[in-house]
């Protein structure tokens, strides 16, 4: 593996710094205080993503997005993640599963989405179904010319800006024997939902303590009616389509966690620098030196990790351990990394006046979505066990 950026990916990397540090982070207080990003705000962030060619980085060049490899993905989203994810959304990456639109699915979600006319959201999760997707409940029961969804998605973000939904639903079971403890195995379908669809209702979600502006919504399905036209791929093999398209969204995960842990760690530095006590500055003294040894170097082990995946995804070799555990250790050291950092400020890092309590907070959500970091060790350890036939 080349460690060396490419001019193109050194220029990628210094317009989306500038742009997180000129268009974004100047508003981070205001969000934090709103609990929201105003809808002028965001529209205003939206042009000027759009300008600055910075949306739909991750869609191919002839839909009309940046064309970006999976390494420069990775780096986009690296430099984003110095940011709140309720400010970085506005600099969109519609979800790659869109790319499996076919026909009219194309000019009504897909385009628009790449051209930033339309914002989509994805429903997987349950009350009952988190990290076990085969147990969702929600189904979408065929019915003439279309499908008729009843159920209830929740913790889907940002649904409440969005203008359609990606949902998994449940339309049957697959025609092999049951096992004891999880009964039939449940066919999962994709559908195109407009969120103005009757039947649906969007409503907001329990406060949370991360990322505030970024809103976890949930989704009730009564009766809701949507023509068959607005399936997602095959019948039954939403469970595959999932697994194509989403996967590197735990690269992504990743990867704003490395972004956000290398502005705490500049932050923390900065601090130690200039912080006096007894006469020097702190961070001169090992109970503060040497856990900033200990960040960098855990920041730089989750970077090369993250970038070591995205290259194999470039290579057609990524495989699903590669990326589990990348988001594993970078999720994790954001954690630590952050911990140590209200340590090192001491009372300061729990006051509302600096950002280290809020970097302290929002760390905390990634060891949870897109994959427990429960869910990603099992992945590694059954990679690592199958092929001895356990």
């Amino acid at each position: 593996m080349d460690f060396n950026l490419t001019d193109e990916q050194r220029m990628i990397v210094d317009t989306v710094r500038a742009f997180v540090a000129t268009e974004l982070e100047p508003h981070e207080d205001e969000v934090e205080r709103r609990d929201e990003v105003p809808a002028e705000l965001a529209g205003r962030i939206r042009r000027k993503a759009l300008d600055a060619g910075l949306y739909a980085a991750n869609m191919p060049e002839e839909l009309g997005g940046g064309g970006l490899d999976a390494t420069s993905m990775t780096l986009v989203e690296r430099e984003l993640g110095r940011t709140s994810y309720a400010l970085q959304m506005l600099v969109a990456r519609p979800s790659n599963i869109l790319q499996s639109c076919k026909g009219e699915q194309r000019e009504r979600y897909l385009l628009p989405a790449v051209r930033g006319e339309r914002h989509d959201c994805l429903a997987m999760t349950e009350p009952g179904a988190g990290s076990d997707v085969r147990m969702m409940t929600t189904r979408a029961d065929f019915d003439g010319d279309g499908y008729v969804i009843n159920g209830t998605k929740h913790f889907i973000s940002h649904a409440d800006t969005a203008d359609f939904v990606i949902l998994f639903a449940v339309t049957g079971v697959e025609e092999q024997e049951a096992t004891p403890s999880r009964g039939p195995r449940k066919r999962i379908t994709a559908f195109l939902v407009d969120l103005d669809t009757p039947g649906l209702t969007v409503s907001r979600g329990s406060a949370c303590v991360s990322h505030r502006g970024y809103h976890q919504c949930e989704l009730s399905f009564v009766d809701c009616r949507v023509p068959a036209s607005q399936r997602l791929g095959e019948e039954g093999r939403g469970f595959e389509l999932m697994s194509e398209w989403l996967g590197a969204s735990r690269l992504s995960v990743a990867a704003t966690s490395v972004g956000r842990a290398r502005r705490v760690l500049e932050l923390t530095t900065r601090w130690a620098a200039e912080r006096t006590q007894f006469g020097q500055p702190i961070g001169r003294f090992q109970g503060v030196g040497f856990p900033l040894a200990d960040m960098v170097t855990e920041l730089e082990a989750a970077e090369l990790l993250t970038l070591r995946a995205a290259w194999k995804l470039d290579h057609g070799t990524m495989t699903d351990r590669d990326a589990a555990m990348a988001k594993l250790y970078a999720s994790e050291a954001l954690g630590r990394i952050t911990d140590r950092a209200v340590q090192i400020f001491g009372g300061m890092g729990l006051m509302a006046e600096l950002p280290i309590e809020r970097f302290w907070r929002d760390a905390r959500v990634e060891r949870i979505w897109d994959g427990t970091s429960e869910i990603q060790r099992h992945i590694i350890t059954r990679s690592l066990l199958r092929p001895l036939g356990s």
